[in-house]
């Protein structure tokens, strides 16, 4: 019973930080990245489709990001979203492509989306101490209901706390790259 309670506790903290992981990619560097803007919703004929499915993303010289709509009809839609997406970026249409050239960023706007990482990286580790309460909690109660001892509940407990060691580790370093990545300049 422990195990099955091991392994779902951690299963639930590698979700919380592989969310942290995509967050962190969408976040805009020096270099351009599909991931940047496949998250971005458009209006395609009235229901919002992530971009990603609309079109094929691609970079292009490590500055340009070159988006081809399937749908030629989509171009429109897929421009607007661009703008609305707070991403500080417009869209050059050229033919049959839209695309997109990352200015360089300022060291204000670094220090921001440094701002930006380490809340996101607190956010990822509270996730991730949610689900040890949660595990802690459900070990607990099998203890109380007299289906483990208190003995295989404390040996549980302290696995469950050194995966969120490991973890919340896990997640610092995502943020110590992001960030080394925001300030290379």
């Amino acid at each position: 019973m422990t195990e099955e309670v091991i392994k779902q506790t951690e299963a639930k903290m590698k979700k919380s930080v592989d969310a942290l992981s995509a967050d962190l990619a969408a976040l805009r560097t020096g270099r351009a990245s599909p991931a940047l803007v496949e998250h971005i919703q458009v209006d395609y004929y009235g229901t919002m489709t992530p971009l990603k499915q609309l079109s094929a993303i691609s970079v292009q010289e490590g500055k340009t990001i070159v988006i081809q709509p399937w749908d030629k009809g989509a171009m429109q839609g897929v421009e607007k979203a661009i703008l609305k997406s707070n991403l500080g970026m417009t869209p050059r249409v050229d033919g049959a492509v839209l695309r997109l050239s990352l200015p360089p960023l300022t060291e204000e706007r670094r220090k921001e989306m440094v701002k930006t990482v380490h809340k996101r990286v607190e956010e990822g580790k509270i996730a991730v101490r949610n689900n040890r309460r949660d595990g802690i909690e459900s070990l607990r109660a099998l203890e109380k209901d007299k289906k483990i001892s208190q003995d295989d509940q404390k040996r549980a407990e302290a696995r469950v706390q050194k995966l969120t060691d490991q973890y919340v580790e896990q997640s610092d370093k995502m943020g110590s790259a992001k960030e080394a990545e925001l300030l290379e300049v």
